[in-house]
């Protein structure tokens, strides 16, 4: 049926039925995954975090391997929306639906994350970087599955997402996921992903390059800061909730924040 073309999957419908409603989407069939249980399972094998499509996203904040092998993840996941939209919404659908102020695509981003799809052509799995494509657009093809995101274990770095959310929907306006490699007080390598800001979820190099090398001080904070805003560009979005220079300038500030929870933690 998902291969006809006229189907689309629902899982938690905390994406999907929304879209419906507005008239962007106009499905004229719903497959009902809910009850593949299969897909809800979350579980780590020392090297990988492996989460399944239908988990949760308050399962995913609550879990013990979530915060033990990814915490970015599982931070981002508990400050999703409010209570019944964690209870319901699920991270595939999440990723699938690839809104541009959602909070999981930066931290799969920064995660270095695999996206595992299975389809009438079989299974295939997708870097996280090669995923996002554009707003609310991702490589699935017609008739694909989302089943599951498999996270290489952050258990020796320090990470951490930092958020300005929307007052109302507690969407994004800026979400920034850093992941830090450290040797002994000095950076030596650096990820850097951002949400809500730009289309897409987005790495940036610049700012990645501004961090390594340094000892995370004041001043490599503010290079890097700088070196974020000039990457972004004019890609930030302008809109109702929030105009571009104020986007661009949060930008910075929550780099700032998200390496200091990092560091922290």
């Amino acid at each position: 049926m998902l291969a006809s073309g006229d189907a689309k999957p629902l899982a938690g419908g905390h994406s999907l039925i929304p879209a419906m409603n507005l008239r962007l989407a106009q499905p004229g069939k719903l497959v009902d995954i809910g009850r593949l249980d299969d897909l809800r399972q979350i579980a780590a094998d020392g090297d990988s975090l492996r989460v399944g499509a239908l988990a949760t996203h308050a399962s995913i904040a609550s879990s013990a391997d979530v915060r033990t092998h990814c915490p970015a993840l599982a931070s981002a996941a508990s400050r999703i929306g409010d209570p019944q939209v964690r209870n319901w919404g699920t991270l595939g659908g999440n990723l699938a639906h690839a809104d541009p102020a959602s909070d999981p695509p930066a931290v799969v981003l920064a995660s270095q994350a695999t996206i595992h799809l299975l389809g009438p052509g079989g299974r295939r799995s997708v870097t996280a970087e090669d995923f996002f494509l554009g707003l609310f657009e991702t490589d699935l093809k017609a008739g694909e599955l989302l089943f599951a995101v498999e996270i290489p274990s952050l258990a020796g770095k320090k990470n951490a997402y930092a958020k300005l959310a929307h007052p109302a929907s507690r969407y994004a306006l800026v979400g920034v996921c850093v992941v830090l490699e450290m040797e002994g007080r000095q950076c030596s390598s650096a990820r850097v992903a951002v949400t809500g800001a730009v289309p897409n979820a987005t790495r940036s190099q610049a700012a990645e390059q501004a961090l390594e090398g340094t000892s995370l001080d004041e001043q490599a904070l503010n290079a890097a800061a700088q070196a974020f805003m000039d990457d972004l560009g004019d890609d930030v979005m302008d809109d109702l909730h929030a105009p571009r220079d104020y986007r661009r300038a949060m930008c910075g500030v929550y780099l700032k924040r998200a390496v200091r929870s990092a560091l922290d933690s």
